[in-house]
């Protein structure tokens, strides 16, 4: 990322998983594969679950928490520049996080409650990114992006952006490939990590990819992560849903 802080390839999403023995059993079997990225958001509902089980499950895979990288999403319902940074602070206790998390991101570009077209939008999510700056310079988070954001969106941020965003999360597959906007990324410095890499289920019983898992002896699964991997982005996988 742009900063220098490392940022894993792959990581493990968390979206829709809220039971604490699944939440628990995910990133056990996780930090056993050797994950080191757990994705997150307060409109997941689980930051405190997430939090708990890895103050239980690090001391068992000998890692200490700060070892594993946290990403957490701000909500739509928080846009705004006060409502950022108490939405962030809330975040950082659920997670039960003595130091700053290592990625923090607006999740949708929207406002909670608000039309699409309505203009308060844009001036919302400039208060918003004002707010993730704030957080940055004052070292309360290592740094800050942006989640499913449009080519539109990152065009109208950068134009009064003081820091460059981190990261672009969006959904990202072989029949949702994101040519464009990956190609935006790279050229202004922008990292981009894919989400629901799997597709939304549906990719796992398409007839082409099973004929090309047949042809090279692979599983649907491997050959799908095989063409993010040759993407050269980051991607987030839920173990046993894969969506973000």
């Amino acid at each position: 990322m742009a900063g220098g802080d490392k940022l894993p390839l792959l990581g493990l999403g968390t979206y829709k998983v809220k039971d604490p023995q699944t939440i628990s059993a995910v990133i056990d079997v996780a930090l056993s594969s050797g994950y080191k990225l757990i994705d997150t958001a307060a409109g997941y509902r689980n930051e405190a679950l997430i939090g708990q089980a890895l103050r239980e499950l690090c001391p068992k895979h000998n890692l200490l928490p700060e070892e594993v990288f946290i990403t957490s999403k701000l909500a739509p319902c928080d846009h705004g520049y006060e409502k950022v940074i108490a939405a962030y602070e809330k975040s950082l206790r659920d997670l039960g996080r003595p130091h700053p998390l290592d990625l923090y991101l607006i999740h949708w570009p929207g406002v909670q409650g608000k039309k699409r077209e309505d203009p308060s939008n844009a001036a919302l999510r400039r208060e918003s990114w004002k707010a993730m700056e704030e957080l940055y310079r004052r070292g309360k988070v290592k740094a800050i992006g942006v989640s499913n954001y449009t080519i539109k969106h990152l065009e109208e941020l950068l134009q009064y952006a003081a820091i460059t965003p981190a990261v672009l999360q969006s959904e990202c597959h072989p029949f949702l490939r994101q040519a464009d906007v990956r190609s935006y990324c790279a050229a202004h410095g922008i990292f981009f990590q894919a989400y629901s890499s799997l597709g939304t289920g549906d990719l796992l019983h398409n007839s082409t990819v099973e004929e090309m898992a047949r042809k090279y002896g692979r599983s649907v699964a491997q050959i799908l992560l095989r063409w993010a991997v040759q993407q050269e982005m980051g991607r987030l996988l839920v173990l046993g849903r894969d969506q973000g």
